[in-house]
């Protein structure tokens, strides 16, 4: 039986477009295989995964050229302990840059955005554990709502804030296009079997 496999980061779920490529190829098997950002170009270049949703940036040109197909927006957001003063915060307004400007930032944020007091040398770790420092009252993380969604704990609340959204692509190796690639583009863009490219 012939293979596709899919890469995904997480916070991205993959479950519908799965749905629809099992329905629509049968006599394809789709394994979805969970990898971390930090490794979601490498899991192409290696050879692990046929695609991957990944979240931008990435680097669309080396070690090998891919192609990359945009999907949707993040919208970004503060994750605090519920202690913290952006609980107090509305829900639907974005909380400005510069009222976070006296935080520790517990995660480096991708676009090199910091407070603008002295940061304390936190460790490298995940979005879960940031979550967890930023629950303990030490820090904030600035992350994409789907994983401070993910990662939700009681003890910690996450509000909108005043950074550009984050964008979710599917990207593959140029030299690696095919028919199924193709296919599964088509999924995830909502095209009908039917339809043509």
């Amino acid at each position: 039986m012939q293979e596709l496999r899919v890469a995904f980061v997480p916070g991205v779920t993959p479950d519908k477009w799965a749905r629809a490529w099992r329905e629509r190829n049968p006599r394809i098997r789709l394994d979805l295989l969970p990898t971390e950002e930090g490794h979601q170009r490498a899991v192409l270049d290696e050879g692990v995964a046929d695609l991957a949703l990944v979240r931008l940036p990435v680097d669309l040109e080396s070690p090998a050229p891919l192609h990359c197909v945009r999907l949707y927006d993040e919208l970004p957001v503060v994750v605090a302990s519920r202690e913290h003063f952006v609980a107090a915060a509305d829900g639907d307004t974005p909380i400005p840059l510069a009222d976070l400007a006296d935080e520790q930032l517990v995660l480096p944020h991708p676009t090199g955005w910091t407070p603008s007091v002295e940061q304390l040398p936190f460790p490298g770790m995940t979005v879960k554990d940031a979550i967890e420092v930023a629950a303990s009252g030490s820090g904030i993380v600035i992350v994409p709502m789907s994983l401070a969604r993910l990662h939700h704990r009681k003890d910690v609340v996450h509000r909108l804030v005043e950074l550009e959204p984050t964008t979710v692509a599917l990207v593959w190796l140029r030299d690696a296009d095919s028919p199924v690639h193709q296919d599964f583009v088509g999924v995830v863009r909502g095209r009908r079997a039917s339809s043509s490219r």
